[in-house]
């Protein structure tokens, strides 16, 4: 029960992250603020993990190092992507479209690390599937993709990638892994930021940046970490389905967006597709 409850703290946190990251986007660039909400997390992580150790945490070993360095590489490449489709995308479609990564999690622990999946939450799949290519859509009449939702689900299926080998890891320290993902990915992105120029961000923009990756990104993948240990991949991204919901409401609240009719029965097929996977969850 507890893992559930893990699961859906991480999907919670997670849920706040695009909405409070599209006003930053006005005064930092999309590289240096996936850069601010990494390190954020890990510095974070790093001093709660001083004050409030686990009983009994088993250390990332060596033998963990590919899998690790594989989960940094991705969580440079995603949240850049994201955030870069953010700047041109409503905060609550982005959002909604952001559950695409429960899709591509589910087909890569199927594909690559043989999970079994229910044929319920196949079907799941395919509905939410539907849903982000409606949403993805911008023209109809010449089936033009809008740019900005492409590179979202890119990020999605980068995420799907890395949930599958944070799996790998669930056995391990989860603040642990929280703080080596955070500042490796962190400075990776810092790396790429600096190359295009810093900008002259204020203090004050950095320090939201930074708080918002503690509580979107360190504490959201602490708790998802745990609730693998229990749950798999496949069962974790099914409660962490929540996520994009939260985001949406909280984006729509925030920006007031005007939303196209399709946004709509996009919300119809993908809250379908979530209560799918979570009946299923809770039934097993």
């Amino acid at each position: 029960m507890m893992s559930v409850v893990y699961a859906i703290l991480a999907a919670v946190f997670y849920g706040f992250s695009i909405p409070f990251s599209k006003p930053l986007l006005a005064t930092l660039s999309p590289l240096l603020l996936a850069a601010l909400l990494y390190l954020g997390a890990g510095i974070g992580v790093w001093v709660l993990r001083r004050f409030r150790p686990l009983a009994t945490p088993v250390a990332v070993r060596h033998t963990d190092h590919w899998a690790m360095l594989g989960m940094v590489v991705l969580d440079v490449i995603a949240p850049i992507l994201l955030l870069m489709g953010l700047t041109s995308s409503p905060a609550a479609s982005a959002s909604l479209l952001n559950n695409f990564e429960i899709v591509a999690t589910t087909v890569i622990a199927m594909a690559l690390f043989r999970e079994k999946v229910h044929p319920s939450v196949r079907w799941a799949i395919a509905i939410m599937t539907v849903s982000s290519v409606i949403l993805s859509v911008e023209d109809w009449s010449a089936l033009h993709f809008a740019w900005g939702s492409v590179l979202i689900l890119g990020a999605t299926v980068a995420w799907g990638l890395e949930n599958n080998l944070t799996r790998q890891l669930s056995h391990r320290d989860p603040l642990q892994i929280v703080i080596i993902k955070g500042v490796g990915s962190g400075l990776g992105s810092l790396v790429l930021a600096s190359v295009g120029g810093l900008g002259n961000p204020s203090l004050w923009t950095i320090a939201l940046a930074l708080a918002l990756g503690f509580v979107a990104y360190g504490l959201s993948i602490a708790f998802y970490v745990r609730a693998q240990r229990d749950l798999g991949a496949a069962k974790t991204s099914a409660y962490y389905a929540v996520a994009p919901f939260i985001g949406m409401v909280v984006g729509w609240i925030l920006f007031e967006d005007a939303l196209l009719p399709s946004f709509w029965i996009a919300l119809g097929l993908m809250a379908w597709g979530t209560v799918l996977l979570i009946r299923h969850e809770l039934s097993s």
